[in-house]
């Protein structure tokens, strides 16, 4: 599946993201979402959402 698409994304799956401050390294960190930030259907560098520990960043991945 696509992080980089909005329907793809619901609260509760599993994901790997890369917060504002590793986005120069591309360093990946893995979370459960809470909230979906971007509110429009798609964004070229991912789906930026919230996780439950609180951490910021754009969807890369989607864990199965």
């Amino acid at each position: 599946m696509d992080g980089k698409k909005r329907v793809n994304i619901k609260p509760g799956l599993k994901v790997e993201i890369v917060l504002k401050q590793d986005q120069r390294t591309g360093k990946r960190t893995e979370g459960t979402v809470k909230d979906i930030l971007t509110n429009s259907a798609s964004h070229p560098h991912g789906i930026k959402v919230r996780l439950t520990d609180g951490q910021v960043g754009r969807v890369q991945a989607i864990s199965e």
